[in-house]
């Protein structure tokens, strides 16, 4: 247990992904954090199909898919090395559902854990926006001379641009 806590907050909120709008974590992360395979996972989520329906679940597009592939490099060389079928993406509630279909202790405990990772991330969105609403509105009540001022906190609270990758030779 005491790897459990140390090891999954940290994995889980990179494995959660914003796709459709919507924050999901992929099969194949999630079986591993069960210590399941993902075939397993998939065939669980497969017989007990009417407790996911497509509000707790969807499966990725050819391109979603492609995307995610290039946006993460994991090609590998070699035959066999990718499944057949396109993955699945559990949102909240149906990380929470995969739970009660898994009947695992393990599943119950990480279930737990992606859970809270949910709910960080949601906080630190909301924290975020009020932040925002609140410069808005101090921005509407002072004059111009802090125009500037405003400007700097906005710039700070936007996510730093990543550098552009000079193309071609020699650069």
């Amino acid at each position: 247990m005491g790897e459990l806590k140390r090891l999954i907050p940290e994995v889980i909120e990179r494995r959660i992904l914003l796709i459709r709008g919507q924050k999901v974590m992929l099969d194949a992360h999630l079986a591993d954090l069960y210590e399941v395979s993902t075939k397993r996972l998939n065939q669980q989520m497969r017989r007990n199909k009417k407790r996911f329906p497509k509000d707790f679940m969807f499966q990725l597009t050819k391109q979603e898919y492609n995307a995610l592939r290039l946006h993460f490099a994991t090609l590998k060389k070699g035959r066999g090395q990718h499944g057949k079928y396109l993955p699945h993406v559990f949102t909240e509630q149906g990380v929470a559902m995969l739970s009660s279909v898994l009947n695992s202790e393990r599943a119950v405990m990480v279930n737990i854990e992606i859970i809270r990772a949910f709910v960080r991330l949601r906080k630190l969105l909301a924290t975020q926006k009020d932040l925002a609403d609140k410069l808005e509105e101090l921005e509407q009540k002072y004059d111009a001379q802090f125009r500037v001022v405003f400007q700097a906190i906005r710039q700070l609270m936007s996510p730093p641009e990543k550098p552009k990758r000079p193309m071609g030779f020699g650069a």
